[in-house]
């Protein structure tokens, strides 16, 4: 692969190029990782800054329909709009249905637009493993607001607060217990709460679910880079397309008083060190993974874990201290 070509195509807002060089980075090959961090480095450029927007919610809350209602309304304005949209991977197969194109067919076309569905790979946190990567190269195309869909499992997914400059979270009304989800984890993340389908008979329900977070919201969290009034709870429909030009009106204010007040590079400064050492922990896990002699003794430690001889924390430490007595043959 052309590496240096594929780069001059993709910082001219070539779509065909960003969907390939997406591929590259996501793939495991060594070749391809080497290939991949050249071209991250090629289109590394300041000032080519999009607003990351990240967006989490269960699955039938309406992400996809709010997604493509919101992004064709941003489209609309002369804005362009990357989504990229992680579907779980089965735990078994390892396979994805990665069906989010076919579930936002008008954002798909769109010429302003970029949809790019992936696998999560068994990657916790609701995220791929590459997504920030991916980021990186929708800003080098030039497109103005990246928008990253979660997995949508629930609560644990607040690895996308550490990829996004604002993090929304979507819920539905009338869905029982509505304080169910304000707990420790996502909620302490999120910055907007959205009621979805607060249109028609639900419209009575969703104000009430909207009230009973703003609430708790006001008593869950107040950060220094949170202004006034944040965060904030607000009614949508995504259906009827009502409440978009409001919720992107607080996003955007939100967004200029982080940039203003000066919270958003330290933001921004934060989550690379954050991923540096996301970086750093993954390649120790892989030599650790790839060396001869260190993976036949952890099958065999393995195989006494089952069978009842050892106890895992035991094996584990044996392991840990059989790399530090030879650290330089356990780097490989």
């Amino acid at each position: 692969m052309d590496v240096e070509q594929l780069a001059q195509q993709l910082v001219a807002g070539d779509r065909r190029a960003l969907a390939r060089a997406i591929t590259l980075v996501e793939s495991r090959r060594a070749d391809h990782r080497a290939q991949a961090t050249e071209l991250l480095e090629r289109v590394a450029a300041p000032g080519r800054e999009a607003l990351r927007l990240g967006l989490s919610g269960t699955p039938g809350v309406g992400k996809s329909t709010f997604i493509e209602a919101f992004g064709t309304m941003l489209t609309a304005r002369g804005l362009r709009v990357a989504v990229l949209a992680v579907d779980p991977s089965s735990a078994r197969s390892g396979g994805s249905i990665l069906g989010d194109k076919t579930r936002m067919p008008r954002l798909a076309r769109d010429p302003r637009a970029f949809v790019r569905p992936s696998p999560s790979q068994t990657h916790l946190g609701g995220v791929a493993r590459r997504t920030r990567e991916a980021v990186a190269l929708c800003e080098a195309a030039g497109f103005d607001l990246v928008l990253i869909e979660t997995v949508g499992v629930g609560q644990s997914e607040t690895v996308v607060a550490e990829l996004s400059d604002v993090f929304v979270l979507l819920i539905a009304p009338g869905g029982g217990d509505e304080l169910q989800g304000v707990k420790r984890g996502i909620m302490e993340a999120a910055d907007l709460i959205l009621v979805n389908k607060a249109d028609g008979d639900l419209k009575p329900a969703a104000e009430r679910t909207r009230t009973d977070y703003a609430g708790a919201l006001r008593l869950l969290r107040r950060r220094p880079q949170d202004p006034e009034g944040f965060p904030k709870a607000l009614c949508v429909s995504a259906q009827a397309e009502a409440g978009l030009e409001e919720a992107w009106s607080e996003i955007t204010a939100l967004a200029e008083w982080r940039r203003d007040e000066g919270h958003w590079q330290a933001r921004r400064s934060a989550q690379a060190r954050h991923w540096f050492e996301e970086e750093v922990r993954e390649g120790l896990l892989a030599k650790l993974r790839d060396h001869p002699a260190t993976r036949a003794r952890m099958a065999d430690l393995g195989e006494a874990v089952a069978a009842g001889r050892a106890a895992p924390s035991a094996a584990a430490a044996e392991v840990l201290a059989g790399m530090e007595a030879s650290p330089g043959e356990a780097a490989g």
